[in-house]
């Protein structure tokens, strides 16, 4: 999970070396928190927030056979 979100987010900033993401496990919640320089957060977002909304569904999709909720923060 996290080594996909990190695929992706690096293969859409200029500066892949500053992508971080963290997981967060609490009882049924999975929360993945991605980090981007400052310059490259409208590349993740996207227009009105579509990269972030597709970011998010193959997230999900991947981690579908799990039984915990996944949320993906953009900090």
């Amino acid at each position: 999970m996290v080594e996909l979100l990190e695929y992706i987010a690096k293969s859409l900033v200029d500066n892949p070396d500053q992508v971080e993401v963290e997981q967060v496990e609490e009882e049924d919640i999975i929360r993945l928190e991605l980090r981007v320089a400052q310059e490259d957060m409208g590349k993740v977002i996207g227009k009105q927030g579509r990269i972030a909304k597709a970011i998010r569904t193959v997230i999900k999709a991947a981690t579908a056979k799990e039984k915990k909720k996944v949320i993906v923060e953009i900090i």
